[in-house]
């Protein structure tokens, strides 16, 4: 019988991958409660300035519906149902800002707004100078990853706490190869020791700033909030998250995150 690819993909987000279901069992469960985070103070940042210009649509896709509901709605939602977060700021541009879909939540006191910058470094720096100095520990996240759960956050936010710095990643599924020329293989990259990393990243306000400095002052190029932390020679906690927590790109993605979100029970 034939199956299709989409439902091939979204079925296979539901499997446990082995290491996942191994590291999950070795880590203890973690509550915004938990001792870990009792005098903390917990904000966010979620980014919502990109352009999506691969996901071929005619607006940017955190703007997309999915299942009825634009893409930054099922964010916004998710984070300012958990009460421990006293800010939440919303990087995004002026033309968006007065969507209706917005409204409701900009009446919340701890949704603050942010420009987005020319690039990703400069969106973050722009939400983290509206957190305020109270926040102890920030989180930053992609709009375009509306799937992620509760549970990763507050386990993200526990290892930070102890670490400094923490990264929601899962175990690399395929087989990675490196390619010099991008026509010919180099070498095969040993698959145990990759992880695929995604967001929420959760660090230390102070941490994020001084790595920014470090790497604006020395002209390092960064692909992600951590990679600032990493660049001083600093520890990186590797926080186990879920497959289902993907980035959307591309129009198969919105497929597969509507079968993800059904399978849940989620809609409306």
């Amino acid at each position: 019988a034939f199956i299709s690819p989409l439902l091939y993909a979204a079925a296979a987000f539901r499997v446990p991958h082995a290491a996942v279901a191994a590291a999950v069992a070795r880590a203890p469960p973690a509550q915004l409660l938990s001792p870990a985070l009792v005098d903390e103070r917990l904000a966010a940042v979620l980014l919502a300035g990109g352009s999506g210009s691969r996901m071929k649509a005619d607006r940017p896709k955190q703007f997309l519906e999915l299942l009825g509901k634009p893409v930054l709605q099922w964010d916004l939602e998710l984070l300012l149902s958990m009460e421990r977060l006293e800010r939440i700021v919303l990087v995004i541009a002026d033309e968006y800002r007065d969507l209706p879909f917005l409204q409701p939540f900009l009446s919340d006191p701890r949704l603050a707004l942010a420009l987005p910058g020319a690039e990703r470094q400069n969106s973050v720096e722009n939400g983290l100078a509206a957190v305020g100095d109270a926040c102890t520990l920030v989180a930053i996240h992609d709009a375009a990853r509306p799937l992620v759960t509760i549970d990763a956050i507050e386990r993200c936010f526990a290892d930070a706490a102890q670490h400094g710095a923490a990264v929601l990643a899962v175990p690399c599924k395929p087989t990675i190869k490196e390619s010099a020329d991008g026509e010919f293989v180099s070498r095969t990259l040993d698959r145990s020791k990759l992880w695929d990393v995604q967001t929420p990243q959760i660090l230390r306000p102070q941490m994020l700033r001084d790595g920014f400095a470090n790497a604006n002052a020395n002209q390092l190029a960064v692909t992600d909030d951590v990679s600032v932390v990493e660049l001083m020679g600093e520890p990186v906690k590797l926080t186990v998250g879920e497959y289902t927590n993907l980035k959307l790109t591309t129009p198969e993605d919105m497929i597969i995150a509507e079968t993800i979100l059904r399978d849940r029970g989620e809609t409306h």
